[in-house]
C-alpha cells in the first residue's frame, strides 16, 4: 500500500500549480481593490485609510504566495533536466514575476508613494 506522506509532485508540475494559483490571486483578489482605489472617487476619502489597510493585508499574503512560487522554481531548478513541460513551467513563472512586479509597483505607489487615487489615475 502507498503511504500518501510519500507521494510529491514532479517540480515541474509542483511550479505549474504554483504560478497559477499566484496569478489567479493577483488578478481576482489584488487587481480589483488597487482598481477602485486608483478610480478617481470610487473609494470616499473617509474610508481610504481602510482600504489601503486592506490592500496592505491583501500584499502580504501575495508576497507569501510570491515565495512559495519562487520556492517551487527553485526545486525545479535544482532538480535539473529538460524538457518541454519544464520549460513551459519556467516561462509561465517569468511571466507571473512580470505580472507580480507590475502589480507590486502599483501597490507601492499606493502605500508608500503618492497617497492621492487621483494622481494615479494615469498609471
Amino acid at each position: 500500500m502507498t503511504n500518501i506522506a510519500d507521494i510529491t509532485s514532479p517540480p515541474d508540475i509542483c511550479l505549474l500549480l504554483r504560478a497559477h494559483c499566484e496569478q489567479r490571486w493577483l488578478i481576482s483578489e489584488v487587481v480589483p481593490v488597487l482598481r477602485e482605489i486608483e478610480q478617481p472617487g470610487a473609494v470616499p476619502e473617509d474610508q481610504l485609510a481602510a482600504a489601503l489597510a486592506y490592500l496592505e493585508t491583501l500584499w502580504l499574503d501575495a508576497r507569501r504566495r510570491a515565495a512559495e512560487t519562487d520556492a517551487a522554481r527553485a526545486r525545479l531548478d535544482a532538480a535539473g533536466g529538460e524538457s518541454a513541460l519544464l520549460a513551459k513551467a519556467r516561462r509561465y513563472h517569468a511571466a507571473v514575476r512580470r505580472l507580480r512586479q507590475a502589480v507590486g509597483h502599483r501597490v507601492e505607489r499606493l502605500m508608500f508613494g503618492c497617497r492621492d487615487p487621483l494622481a494615479l489615475a494615469d498609471l
